[in-house]
């Protein structure tokens, strides 16, 4: 059987709300490695915020920080931050429109302290992962590092929560041309809308090209599984992208196929049916 490279999404794919990997899907990337297929995280999360619980299922690379940082084997293949300069740019002009910011860095994640507030009293759509995921972080007391103590020193990517879709739309005018705006689900909510900004150009489906041709390997031969528009690059880029019944439904619409949801260990059904494990 040929190599097949396999791209997972963590929140809403690989786990579900801050929980931890299920043993069917560990045994599931375990098994397609052993078989000779390779298999990588490909996570909107910098660094510093992979738990150790998903790290030690094993992995023949990471994607992290949306593209923005990936390793492969240990080796560092590609490393892009935002400027500083540009990073206060985005703040200043964030913060004037009355919209909180969480910094994510080499050295950690940093917050508007505001956003806290924001984040427990929203109430998010159930195929907004990220959200969901800020909200676990807060319920388990997962500090927040306050924004004083960030290091400015550059940046991987820059997430927001606003009150308003109007105030994000306001600053796409002065940052757009610079960077690709996702805006998560939101369904009826009216009091919380959050997202992230990225640098054009960088983004999953990037990412994965990068590692193919580090491999000398077809796009064809690529898999990927994902569930926010964050992973719609990458599920448009693979030769066969999967969308998570939990996904919300933009991407569903993107996607080749549509396995189980997160919560009934889609990974692992979906490999089987492929004949990978």
């Amino acid at each position: 059987m040929k190599t097949k490279l396999i791209f997972l999404d963590i929140d809403g794919t690989l786990i579900s709300a801050m929980d931890h990997p299920s043993i069917l899907v560990k045994q599931a990337i375990q098994t397609a490695r052993a078989n000779g297929h390779k298999v990588f995280l490909c996570t909107g999360r910098n660094m510093p915020i992979i738990g150790d619980d998903i790290l030690e299922i094993g992995f023949d690379g990471i994607i992290a920080s949306a593209g923005s940082h990936i390793e492969v084997e240990h080796t560092v293949l590609f490393d892009h931050f935002i400027p500083e300069e540009l990073v206060q740019k985005c703040l200043t002009l964030f913060h004037q429109h009355g919209i909180y910011c969480r910094i994510e860095s080499k050295e950690g994640i940093y917050t508007d302290l505001e956003m806290e507030s924001l984040l427990k009293t929203a109430v998010p759509d159930p195929t907004n992962s990220e959200l969901i995921r800020m909200q676990n972080e807060i319920s388990r007391g997962i500090p927040f590092q306050p924004y004083e103590n960030y290091p400015k020193k550059g940046a991987y990517k820059i997430c927001f929560t606003s009150t308003t879709l109007e105030a994000v739309d306001e600053t796409k005018k002065y940052l757009e041309n610079q960077f690709q705006y996702v805006v998560h689900p939101y369904g009826n909510s009216s009091t919380c809308f959050n997202g992230e900004i990225i640098p054009k150009g960088i983004h999953k489906g990037t990412a994965i090209q990068l590692i193919c041709q580090h491999y000398h390997a077809s796009l064809q031969d690529t898999i990927a599984f994902g569930d926010s528009m964050n992973d719609s690059e990458m599920i448009q880029c693979a030769g066969i992208g999967i969308a998570m019944e939990n996904a919300c439904e933009e991407l569903k619409t993107i996607a080749d196929t549509i396995c189980e949801s997160v919560q009934n260990d889609g990974i692992f059904h979906e490999l089987k049916r492929m004949e990978l494990i």
